[in-house]
């Protein structure tokens, strides 16, 4: 059983909701990026969302896409964000990490070279953005072969047929995008995610997680109501751009533990 699969098992097991950040590998600045994941977990993280810095994110919004750049501008590449996930893996074994970002990096290391670098490294499941899953049965199944675990967005717009193909393919978790847009875009509305994650749980078997437009302890407590995880990405962005780099672990690990302490208020 993965890692990912273990945490929300044992999540679910515990009537609990997963937490599941997200950060660019490289920002602010390489050096941070480790100790970051340390205060995420310090924080109450169950599942870390490294993202791997690109040039082109289309689905990311100006904050995440700010982030890319400053990671870029910095030389971080695919090679160094795994280099970052193996110097987790010397402190903390237990906490599953996600790399989430497009295909191209992983192309130009060529598909089977990048999945035992990312094994090798302790790197738990991979979220490829522009990999419809039409489009990639085979890398999925090489993923699972190795024991990481293929994630698949699906969205407002998913057709039935999408969600199906989904399910067949996808572990670990799906991450559904509760906006039509990009991150950190748009009016989060409750009703209309409660509305389609049944439709959701009728083809997929693994937990469903939920992300953008997730900005606090509230609209993740309302999230957390109706999914089994909340993902957020954007609103660390800009604690990050907000806060000095001497401090950014302290108020990171504040912010998350202030999510998790309202995911796991009674209701």
């Amino acid at each position: 059983m993965s890692r990912i699969k273990n945490t929300l098992t044992a999540l679910a097991e515990q009537n609990r909701k997963g937490l599941i950040p997200f950060i660019t590998a490289g920002d602010p600045s390489p050096g941070l990026t480790v100790s970051l994941m340390h205060g995420l977990v310090a924080g109450g993280a169950d599942i870390i969302e490294l993202g791997v810095p690109f040039s082109d994110p289309m689905a990311d919004g100006p904050v995440i896409q700010r982030a890319s750049e400053r990671a870029l501008a910095q030389g971080v590449g695919m090679r160094d964000v795994l280099g970052f996930v193996r110097e987790f893996r010397t402190v903390d074994q237990a906490t599953p990490v996600v790399l989430m970002g497009y295909a191209n990096p992983i192309e130009r290391m060529g598909a089977e070279t990048f999945i035992l670098a990312a094994r090798e490294a302790g790197v738990d499941g991979v979220l490829v953005v522009d990999y419809p899953p039409e489009e990639c049965e085979e890398f999925a199944a090489l993923m699972k072969r190795n024991g990481l675990d293929p994630i698949f967005l699906l969205a407002p717009t998913s057709t039935d047929e999408r969600i199906a193909q989904v399910g067949k393919i996808a572990s670990g978790y799906v991450y559904y995008v509760s906006l039509k847009g990009v991150t950190g875009s748009g009016h989060l509305d409750l009703d209309a995610v409660a509305s389609k994650i049944p439709q959701i749980r009728k083809h997929v078997q693994v937990p469903v997680g939920v992300g953008f437009g997730i900005r606090d302890g509230a609209t993740a407590k309302a999230i957390a109501s109706v999914s089994d995880a909340v993902v957020i990405g954007s609103r660390i962005i800009q604690e990050l751009e907000n806060t000095p780099q001497e401090r950014a672990v302290e108020a990171v690990q504040s912010f998350i533990t202030g999510i998790r302490q309202a995911l796991d208020e009674k209701a």
